[in-house]
């Protein structure tokens, strides 16, 4: 690996530590306020709507400047908002400005992995990312959970702080000749250049079945962090800070997942992993008849290792083959944007599932069929192309 990587991944590290533990203090402070159960899976979409929204324009941003830079700016952004909730906005609209950062820097984040490094080095690559990515989602978990539980404010100020190191970290990244600049600026140009981008990433047989099933996974796994929170506190009489450590159970499987897939999967046959999906979903219904928290640890667990499993070699897949037809920036805009609809509309379906009073358990199996009848229909759309081709 090039000395730049092990730079953006310590940048990746903190700048993801702190959304994490941002995500666990905006839930604190909602519950500091009293606000409804059902604006808990809120703060994920004022999140997200930046994601989609902006998707148009944050791919041409990255490509237009050296990428290191772009995490910087938007590592900004993201203080900016930390800084907002400090001073006292609601989270729901703190959140909503650290969304706007955090959708500036992803095409960034994984499109310089393109630059950095050759193709056979991208799933080892997308391991180590997804990994330490993970490992951060655990800490953030952990310390966002103990500490919001404890002081909020003080939480806030702790991912304040983790921003601005995470931009000094950014300034260090190499700086790599742009990548499919956009010859022009303006708004009519730059919407139809990310349109024709979205259609010749679906349009790509490899691209259509890796951008549905990275879709998913984000979408899936967004919605069951905040499920597996009110599912602990409800099943197992669990405080915040105790229902985070399940959580973190999640992440660190998706991390051992990360580093089985980077192993063994190679970008050639990346799509063979597409079954571990459909068990995954399996797993998830089994919670619904969980009664003991350990089991429950465990069964989360296996549920991580499927998910960093299936999600690493795809991942990789798509940013390949978005390099290739579109650059880099404009695949992970791309990507970004059709994974924030996911977001939305899975938590969205949450959101109203909770405000209607729906039990935890019942909702568990929705979640789950839902998983397993759609990666099921991505395995038979693969199984089509196969055919075909």
């Amino acid at each position: 690996m090039r000395k730049g990587f092990y730079t953006l991944l310590v940048a990746q590290f903190l700048s993801a530590l702190a959304d994490n533990a941002l995500l666990f203090t905006a839930i604190a402070l909602l519950q500091q306020l009293h606000a409804p159960d059902w604006h808990k899976p809120l703060l994920l979409q004022f999140f997200v709507i930046s994601y989609i929204v902006l998707a148009p324009f944050v791919g041409s941003f990255a490509d237009a400047l050296p990428k290191g830079r772009v995490m910087f700016i938007s590592n900004g952004i993201k203080f900016a908002g930390s800084l907002a909730m400090i001073l006292g906005m609601p989270p729901l609209f703190a959140y909503g400005i650290v969304g706007i950062g955090a959708a500036a820097y992803s095409p960034a984040k994984y499109g310089i992995l393109t630059e950095l490094l050759p193709p056979h080095r991208l799933v080892t690559a997308n391991g180590w990312m997804e990994g330490s990515t993970v490992i951060a989602i655990i800490l953030g978990a952990i310390i966002g959970g103990q500490m919001a539980s404890v002081n909020p404010q003080f939480s806030m100020i702790a991912v304040a702080v983790l921003y601005l190191t995470a931009a000094v970290f950014n300034m260090f990244i190499p700086k790599l000749p742009k990548d499919h600049s956009i010859p022009k600026k303006d708004l009519l140009f730059i919407l139809r250049d990310f349109y024709q981008s979205f259609f010749a990433l679906w349009k790509d047989p490899q691209g259509q079945v890796s951008l549905s099933v990275t879709t998913l996974f984000w979408g899936a796994g967004a919605t069951l962090r905040l499920v597996v929170i009110a599912w602990a506190v409800l099943t197992f009489k669990f405080g915040l800070d105790q229902a985070t450590l399940l959580t973190a159970a999640v992440a660190l499987g998706v991390a051992v997942g990360s580093v089985i897939a980077a192993r063994l999967i190679t970008l050639e046959n990346s799509v063979k992993v597409l079954p571990a999906g459909i068990l995954m979903g399996i797993m998830v219904i089994s919670m619904a008849w969980i009664t003991d928290w350990h089991w429950a640890t465990l069964l989360l667990f296996c549920i991580g290792v499927l998910s960093g499993f299936f999600v690493v070699p795809l991942n990789a897949l798509l940013q390949h083959r978005g390099h290739l037809l579109i650059g880099a920036g404009h695949s992970i805009a791309v990507q970004n944007f059709n994974e924030n609809i996911g977001i939305l509309l899975l938590s969205g379906a949450y959101t109203l599932m909770v405000k209607a009073g729906l039990h935890i358990n019942n909702i568990v199996i929705i979640f789950g069929l839902f998983v397993i009848i759609t990666m099921g229909g991505i395995n038979r759309l693969y199984r089509k192309q196969l055919i075909r081709d």
